[in-house]
């Protein structure tokens, strides 16, 4: 009586089985096929080979090593400036015990953050996106079309896009004084820098040349930077830590987290594919370095804008928007799972980090509407 049962379950699994060996021998075909031609190749051929194929082996581990390991990353890096401890805010004079010694004046926050954020993606880590590793992809495939080593420059361009969003404000509003002083150029060129493409490597193909490297132009926007909080620091630069300055700021932010949020709700919606969603983790860590580079920037902003913080008796709400930030960057999956959200086999976390996103928006939203008022 079993025995056809047995049977068809014996079918079943051999056929399995065979279905396996098939996608194993399609896989390895062509590596078997490149291993008998250079077995019947002469020695020099041989030689020239193996040294492009073993120097291609060494550049994909080193490839590897970099998208793995991730210097400098610390939720709670913030902290580290201790900026409770800063009473005045951005540009104003700082009080000297020596009348005749030269006037100094405080440097800012926003931007001594913008510099670090910088310097840890293209000095203290590798600048992902523009290897040409990661340009060739997997076998030809884009590697943000991949599961794998897309993580680290997806948080990179996340993080970018803040520093992007902080020079254009800089630039436009916070230094200088509305209608009657021009633009900072020490800072226009740091925007110019920032604006510069996030794939940039020593060989261009399409069109060919040999353009500066990301990295490069990065690292001239923090001598830019660096060179403008000096002139900040010797008062003769502007810092204009106006209410309204502060709220187009924000305004600003908000609108770059919503559009974050948009994205991360049209890939949970329409691509419910949970742990095989290939592109769920590029969405994710793109969100988390936002958030991550906006919480350093915020923290930053709220002692630039000391004055106005306290006169408007906005202490409070900015501590609470400062906690929604850290929380989000409490969630870090170690797979990230694009899966209903009424599931309950594969988790959410596009929902989750949107929800996150959301709140945090909201919070901004309030500041603005306290400032508005």
């Amino acid at each position: 009586m079993l025995d056809p049962i047995i049977l068809f379950i014996q079918n079943i699994f051999s056929a399995i089985g065979r279905g396996i060996g098939y996608v194993v021998a399609w896989i390895l075909f062509p590596f078997m096929s490149a291993g008998r031609w250079y077995a019947s190749r002469g020695f020099i051929i041989k030689g020239v080979i193996g040294l492009f194929v073993g120097l291609l082996l060494i550049g994909y581990g080193f490839f590897i090593y970099q998208t793995q390991v991730w210097y400098g990353f610390d939720p709670e890096y913030p902290a580290v400036y201790k900026f409770d401890q800063r009473k005045l805010a951005a540009g104003q004079p700082l009080p000297g015990e020596d009348a005749a010694a030269p006037k100094k004046c405080q440097r800012s926050a926003i931007v001594d953050v913008a510099i670090d954020l910088i310097d840890n993606e293209v000095n203290q880590n590798h600048w992902v996106s523009s290897s040409p590793f990661y340009k060739m992809g997997l076998f030809g495939m884009d590697w943000d079309n991949t599961p794998w080593l897309d993580n680290k420059a997806s948080f990179q361009r996340g993080v970018n896009q803040t520093v992007r969003r902080t020079t254009v404000e800089l630039v436009e509003a916070l230094a200088r004084v509305r209608g009657t002083s021009g633009i900072n150029r020490t800072l226009q060129t740091a925007r110019e820098s920032m604006q510069y493409s996030e794939s940039a490597w020593y060989i261009n193909f399409s069109p060919f040349g040999f353009p500066p490297t990301t990295q490069s132009t990065y690292r001239r926007a923090i001598v830019e930077l660096q060179k403008f909080n000096t002139e900040l620091e010797t008062c003769q630069a502007t810092f204009d830590g106006r209410a309204d300055n502060l709220l187009e700021f924000l305004d600003r932010i908000a609108n770059d987290l919503g559009s974050t949020s948009a994205i991360l709700r049209e890939r949970s919606e329409n691509y419910n594919a949970g742990w095989f969603d290939t592109r769920a983790d590029d969405r994710f860590w793109f969100a988390y370095g936002q958030l991550y580079g906006y919480y350093g920037i915020l923290s930053a902003a709220r002692a630039d804008f000391a004055t106005t913080v306290t006169d408007k008796n906005i202490g409070a709400i900015w501590g609470g928007m400062l906690t929604q930030f850290r929380s989000a960057l409490r969630i870090q999956p170690a797979i990230i799972s694009n899966g209903r959200e009424d599931g309950w086999i594969m988790p959410t976390h596009l929902a989750t980090q949107g929800f996150y996103v959301l709140r945090a928006r909201s919070n901004l939203i309030e500041l603005r509407d306290v400032l508005d008022r």
